[in-house]
C-alpha cells in the first residue's frame, strides 16, 4: 500500500507549522507520531495534498508543572515518556496506569499524546481518560489560541473541536483533590487490540466519607468518549457502598450508554460490560480514595 502523492514539509518551529496550516487549511495534515495517520494514508482513507511534520519542533515535547500547579504535557511527548515519568506517577497516576494499555510498547515509543488526542479514535484511552480527569487543551493558531476542556473537545468520530488552522499544542492537567483515587478498567479480545469496552472514573471523598465529585466516562460505546452524567449524579453526595455502586452500573447501562453493534461485539453485549466494568472501575478508585485518605 502507498499513499497518494502529497507535498511534505518539516518545518523546525511551531510559527512555521501554524503558517503553513494556515496558507493550506483544509488540504494539510499535521504528523505527529504517524502511528495512526500514515496507516489510513497508504489505505488511503486520508489523502491530505500536504503533511506538516511535527517531529523537528523540540519546543512541543515535554512534562514539567504549571505555574498554577496544573501538570503539562506538550502534544508532542511521546507515550513512553508518559509511561516512564516519575512526575506523571506521583501527580496524575490515573495516566500512568492508563499508557500500558496503549498499543504495544514499540507504538508507544513513536506515538504522541497530543497526536492520540487530536485523532480521537473513539476506542482510544487518552480521551476518556483526560475527560475523568477535567483535562484542558491548549489549541494555537496564527489568529489566536484557546483553552477547551476535554469534555467539550470530542464531537464525532475522528472529529474534534480543532479547526483546520488549528494545532493542539499542550495538554493541563489539574492537581487531584485530597482523598480522590482514579481507575481504568478494559475489555479486549487479545493484548494490545482496541478495547470492545473501556470505562475510567474519578472519586473524591469528604472528610466524612460521603463522594463530593465524581467522573465516569466510557470508551468503545460510542462515537466519543461518553461521560456517565446520570450515574455521576447517583454517586455524589453519598457513601460509596456496594448497593450505591451497583445502581451507577445499571444506570450508566441503561440511560447513560447506548452502543451499537459491530464485528467486534454486539451491542447487548457491549451494555453487559458497561455495567460489569463499572462495578469494576468504581471499586478500584473507590478503594484508592480510601487509602489516599
Amino acid at each position: 500500500m502507498k499513499p497518494a502523492p502529497f507535498d511534505y514539509y518539516a518545518p523546525s518551529t511551531l510559527e512555521g507549522a501554524l503558517a503553513l496550516l494556515g496558507e493550506h487549511g483544509y488540504d494539510a495534515k499535521l504528523l505527529a507520531g504517524g502511528q495512526s495517520l500514515i496507516p489510513m494514508m497508504n489505505f488511503r482513507l486520508v489523502q491530505p495534498a500536504v503533511l506538516v511534520d511535527l517531529n523537528r519542533i523540540s519546543d512541543l515535547a515535554y512534562i514539567h508543572p504549571g505555574d498554577n500547579g496544573d501538570l503539562l504535557l506538550g502534544a508532542m511527548t511521546r507515550h513512553f515518556q508518559v509511561e516512564r515519568s516519575p512526575l506523571i506517577a506521583e501527580r496524575t497516576p490515573l495516566l500512568h496506569e492508563t499508557m500500558p494499555h496503549i498499543a504495544t510498547s514499540q507504538i508507544r515509543s513513536r506515538g504522541t499524546f497530543g497526536g492520540s488526542i487530536a485523532h480521537a479514535d473513539p476506542s482510544a484511552e487518552l480521551g476518556a481518560v483526560s475527560i475523568a480527569l477535567d483535562a484542558r487543551f491548549k489549541l494555537v493558531s496564527q489568529r489566536a489560541e484557546r483553552w477547551v476542556p476535554a469534555n467539550e473537545f470530542f464531537i464525532g468520530m475522528f472529529t474534534t473541536l480543532l479547526e483546520p488552522d488549528e494545532a493542539l499544542v499542550e495538554i493541563a492537567f489539574p492537581t487531584l483533590a485530597p482523598r480522590s483515587g482514579c481507575s481504568l478498567v478494559e475489555v479486549a479480545r487479545r493484548p494490545h487490540d482496541f478495547a470492545m469496552v473501556g470505562a475510567a472514573a474519578c472519586l473524591t471523598l469528604d472528610d466524612k466519607q460521603l463522594c463530593s465529585n465524581a467522573r465516569l466516562v466510557f470508551l468503545s460505546v460510542a462515537e466519543y468518549p461518553v461521560e456517565a452524567r446520570q450515574a455521576q449524579e447517583l454517586l455524589v453526595g453519598n457513601p460509596i457502598t456496594p448497593d450505591l455502586i451497583r445502581s451507577a452500573a445499571e444506570t450508566a447501562a441503561a440511560n447513560d450508554t447506548d452502543p451499537s453493534s459491530d464485528i467486534h461485539a454486539t451491542a447487548e453485549f457491549r451494555r453487559h460490560l458497561v455495567k460489569v466494568l463499572t462495578n469494576r472501575v468504581l471499586q478500584n478508585a473507590y478503594e484508592k480514595a480510601l487509602r489516599s485518605a
